[in-house]
């Protein structure tokens, strides 16, 4: 322990120094513990552009491990490499910390490492600091030529390094100085031909080496678009605008090409709606080799599959399709008065064409209607469409549930709640949320979660659990639309506290979508999945009655504060379309997510 040099009055000053002297290097070992434990916890934090201290994300991952996927031969799902045509990918998730900016919510700059032989960089990742670590960046190799392919020999290389790079911003904008230790950002220049993928951010003003990145042959890319803001800088130093922004593929969806590569968007002078200097890589491979097999989807849906809870005091449960039919719903033609009974697999059900109004279903029109309204849970199971997604480098695992009947909407206005009675019934409805899955290595990457309108997607470190990897759903009270956590969620105005309430919470009643599932459809898989006949029927799943919302709605208008009532009115409008009468909805593959991409 430290203790302190006591004064002897006997000894001289220069006795008394070089005895002080000898003390302090008595200490030595003590003092480079100390500071050996001080640079250990530094190392978890960084100077932001302020100066001031931050803590960096650590990393995610899943609670369990993943299990050895089944293996299929001539097939790379979860074998970390994706084969894109000429040029094959792999996904890093190493990172190098480079600079951290907080400015608004912080936002960290990584440098990808761990780069496996022969692959290149694309481009460095960012994301907020105060989330958990859970990116990743793509790096690329071109594939070997073989015989077979010998008039691909005529073509450019499909890689080259950059010709030059161009500083698009750093951080001390706007002093003198070029000072170590900032953030600067530099756009790769590429050669006639090719394209940038991304950006590289340093800490010095010298340009970095061009062999750092490579650019990529332009007919092997696709564009970008800007997704969300991050970083802007503008406030800071006007003269010296700068924003930052993640990106997604233009080309998405079931038959997209577009292939994200983990970068981001940086500019200091970019107009909406102007091309971007950047673009993604674009999947040119038409055999999707990455994409799961048969077994290997029910692998992934027994080892993700959610259990959706349904609200402890729901009335309108799901339940199976055939149920459904079995228990009475019936097949309506125009012109015709009588219903006509459909067969449990739904065989005389009209398939294709548009929804033309010509049939629809309705509910039993016996003694059995209040009945049917309620579901079956014990029957209920997740329909499970699996389709490729971001050019068949991840896959997407939508999960739609089944319920005969929407139950009517309970509106919010500040600390009260008023239940309509009829408004926002309607028979039949059709919800799902979507699984996405990473081809590289199989992991559960994030969950679309549909909500009426619209919807959104949360990252696997967001989510909750309820047994290993399988996450939780949560089904709000009536309308069946899925959330994340339990509680209450507006659709409208929390500005103004009025909405639609969603209500949300775990019960008794639930369906662990692992074991009761179905997989009805997976189109680039071709013959190997059956689609039901029900799944072809274009129609709407309950009729359409018009009623007057309009006297429900005026009774609670003329109870509001004459200062909410002209705004009450607007949000009404931008409601549902369900508000204003009952009218069923159409089935899945009518929907234009079923080949597009979520609404996100």
């Amino acid at each position: 322990m430290m203790g302190f040099v006591r004064s002897n009055p006997n000894m001289n000053t220069k006795q008394q120094l070089l005895r002080f002297l000898f003390y302090l290097m008595s200490l030595f070992p003590q003092l480079l513990h100390l500071l050996q434990m001080f640079c250990f916890k530094f190392n978890s934090f960084r100077k932001g552009i302020n100066n001031t201290l931050i803590t960096l994300p650590q990393a995610f991952s899943l609670s369990s491990p993943l299990p050895q996927w089944p293996q299929v031969t001539g097939q790379d799902f979860a074998s970390g490499i994706v084969n894109l045509g000429e040029i094959e990918v792999r996904k890093v998730t190493g990172f190098e910390f480079v600079w951290n900016s907080n400015i608004g919510k912080p936002v960290a700059f990584y440098k990808p490492v761990g780069i496996p032989d022969g692959f290149h960089v694309l481009g460095h990742y960012c994301q907020p600091s105060d989330k958990p670590l859970w990116g990743f960046v793509l790096v690329v190799r071109e594939v070997e030529a073989v015989s077979s392919e010998r008039s691909n020999y005529d073509k450019l290389p499909a890689l080259k390094n950059p010709l030059d790079y161009m500083l698009v911003w750093c951080s001390n904008a706007g002093r003198r100085e070029l000072a170590i230790g900032c953030a600067y950002f530099w756009v790769p220049q590429p050669p006639e031909g090719y394209s940038a993928l991304g950006y590289l951010v340093t800490n010095r003003p010298e340009k970095p080496n061009l062999d750092e990145m490579i650019c990529v042959r332009a007919d092997l890319t696709d564009k970008y678009q800007p997704y969300r803001l991050m970083l802007d800088a503008t406030s800071v130093n006007p003269e010296f605008p700068f924003q930052v922004w993640s990106l997604r593929p233009c080309d998405r969806g079931m038959l997209g090409k577009g292939v994200s590569v983990g970068t981001f968007f940086c500019t200091s002078h970019w107009n909406k709606g102007e091309e971007l200097p950047v673009v993604c890589l674009k999947n040119l491979n038409p055999m999707l080799p990455a994409m799961p097999h048969l077994h290997q989807i029910h692998a992934l849906v027994q080892h993700y599959g959610p259990t959706v809870f349904f609200h402890p005091k729901e009335v309108y449960l799901p339940s199976s399709v055939d149920w459904f039919f079995n228990n009475g719903a019936l097949l309506y033609r125009k012109g015709v008065s009588k219903g006509e009974a459909i067969d449990a697999a739904g065989s005389n059900l009209p398939g294709g064409g548009t929804n033309d109004g010509e049939f629809w279903i309705d509910l039993p029109s016996d003694d059995r209607r209040d009945f049917v309204k309620h579901g079956d849970l014990n029957s209920a199971k997740l329909y499970v469409h699996v389709k490729p997604a971001l050019g068949g480098t991840f896959t997407d695992i939508a999960m739609w549930v089944f319920c005969p009947f929407n139950g009517p909407s309970t509106l919010k206005i500040g600390i009260t709640s008023r239940a309509f009675t009829r408004v926002g019934e309607h028979v039949s409805d059709w919800e799902h949320f979507t699984l996405r899955v990473c081809n590289f290595s199989g992991e559960l990457w994030s969950i679309y979660f549909s909500q009426h309108s619209g919807g959104k997607w949360v990252d696997a470190y967001e989510l909750e659990y309820i047994n290993g990897n399988k996450a939780i759903v949560y089904a709000s009270k009536s309308g069946h639309a899925s959330y994340p956590h339990p509680g209450t969620y507006i659709q409208g105005s929390s500005k103004l506290g009025i909405g639609i309430r969603n209500d949300a919470g775990r019960s008794d009643l639930y369906v662990d979508s692992s074991v009761q599932y179905e997989i009805v459809a997976a189109e680039y898989l071709g013959d190997a999945v059956t689609e039901p006949q029900w799944l072809q029927f274009m129609r709407q799943w309950g009729p359409k009655i018009c009623y007057d919302s309009k006297t429900e709605l005026d009774k609670i208008i003329n109870t509001l504060p004459r200062g909410l009532r002209n705004p009450f009115v607007n949000l009404i409008k931008k409601l549902p379309v369900e508000l204003y009468g009952e009218e069923g909805p159409t089935g899945p593959k009518e929907k234009n997510n079923w080949i597009g991409d979520e609404r996100w």
